[in-house]
């Protein structure tokens, strides 16, 4: 691609960033062949309506009247706004260039403290490019790489400024444990040994300083401190720790850690999961699965195609991921990962759970979004065929009831 197209098509995925076709407020009606509500049986010849943003009604077209005035658009298929469980995407641009990778601090490996708000970029045409595929809701943040690397944040794919585009910040801390938070030439971290000794010791830290806030006496409060007060928020409950780790060793660390300080974990990865099945599954701590599609190679070794389904069969919550990717796009595709985990083993209903309503269980937004039901709010993706079949294409999405069609 020469200088002068590829400028013009950044241009393009620019402007379909900030685009939508209607105003946010616009009533809408959306009728589809067929429609995966993910809270009940699929409803053929459906309809979703929708009101200031919210879903009014979902059931049969026949009995699910369209008020007069509504937009009406069609659909092959209709489901539930994807929901992409562990992204960089919004920190890690398009271009893949010094000025929109954000995604990764590596000046030091405990920096619980940075906030990934302030580093989102919702104009990223990236955002834009996940979104045509249906993803609707991005659980992304500071990448692994680091024993603490920032928090992460939940947002929507639609929104001129991150303020604009936020369900929940922070929604967990980002922890490695395994080589890839390991530094070489002596510097610290250099084993897993004290990579965990490190976190253990900040979590100390930060329960002293919650104790202390606890027992202050009013205007004798010690002097704040951001990054013990992030892991604090951890170690009271309101946020997870969410644990990148492949290797089984490394798994069995985070579940040891959260029940040395009884703390909350999400894994992150868990390549050598299937290992561990019934610890996880005691621990009652879901997986947001690496990529299906991942490289097995490093500590992805002996990842296997089929590592969602079996954690499916053992009762443990799971969830797909996009991950992080070292080149252009920078980003896989949610989709398409679980379409690739459904040729291995997982049942397609399984899979779009998986994108939908189990990830927003797992993120704890199911209040709001992840299935079709009334009061929830109107994030909806539409296809041409089954969303499974590589075949098939985004033909639209709407995001808190505002349209953007230009599909992929």
């Amino acid at each position: 691609m020469s200088a002068r197209r590829f400028a013009a098509s950044l241009a393009a995925a620019a402007a379909v960033a900030g685009a939508s076709t209607v105003p946010a407020a616009a009533q809408v009606a959306v009728r589809g062949r067929l429609i995966h509500t993910m809270a009940g049986t699929p409803i053929a010849d459906g309809v979703v309506v929708v009101t200031d943003g919210r879903i009014a009604a979902v059931g049969p077209a026949a009995t699910t009247p369209v008020p007069e005035g509504y937009r009406v658009i069609e659909a092959a298929v209709v489901t539930p706004g994807l929901i992409d469980a562990r992204s960089v995407v919004g920190l890690s641009g398009l271009l893949n260039q010094k000025q929109d990778q954000d995604q990764l601090e590596r000046s030091a490996p405990l920096q619980p403290e940075l906030r990934a708000l302030d580093a989102y970029n919702p104009l990223d045409p990236l955002v834009a490019w996940v979104r045509g595929f249906g993803v609707t809701t991005l659980h992304t943040g500071h990448a692994p790489g680091e024993t603490v690397s920032g928090q992460t944040m939940i947002v929507r794919t639609a929104g001129r400024t991150a303020d604009a585009a936020l369900v929940r910040e922070p929604a967990a801390v980002s922890v490695s444990l395994g080589p890839t938070a390991t530094k070489n030439e002596g510097k610290s971290p250099g084993t897993r040994g004290k990579q965990a000794a490190l976190l253990r010791a900040e979590l100390v830290r930060a329960r002293e300083y919650r104790d202390k806030l606890r027992a202050a006496a009013p205007g004798a409060r010690p002097e704040r401190n951001l990054r013990l007060e992030a892991l604090a928020r951890a170690l009271d409950g309101e946020l997870p720790l969410l644990v990148y780790a492949h290797r089984a060793q490394d798994i069995a660390t985070a579940l040891r850690i959260a029940r040395e300080f009884e703390v909350r974990v999400w894994l992150e990865g868990a390549a050598e999961s299937y290992l561990l099945l019934p610890e996880i599954a005691a621990a009652g701590v879901p997986v947001i699965v690496h990529p299906t599609m991942a490289r097995a190679w490093g500590e992805l070794e002996n990842a296997t195609f089929e590592t969602p389904a079996a954690l499916r069969r053992a009762g443990i919550p799971v969830a797909f991921q996009s991950g992080y990717e070292s080149y252009v796009p920078k980003t896989r595709v949610v989709l398409f990962e679980a379409s690739a985990a459904v040729a291995h083993g997982l049942a397609p209903d399984d899979a779009l759970a998986m994108l939908t309503i189990d990830a927003a269980r797992i993120l704890g937004i199911a209040d709001r979004t992840g299935s079709l039901e009334p009061g929830k709010d109107a994030d909806l993706a539409l296809y041409d065929g089954d969303p499974l079949e590589y075949t098939s294409h985004c033909t639209g999405v709407l995001v808190q009831g505002e349209p953007f069609l230009e599909g992929r």
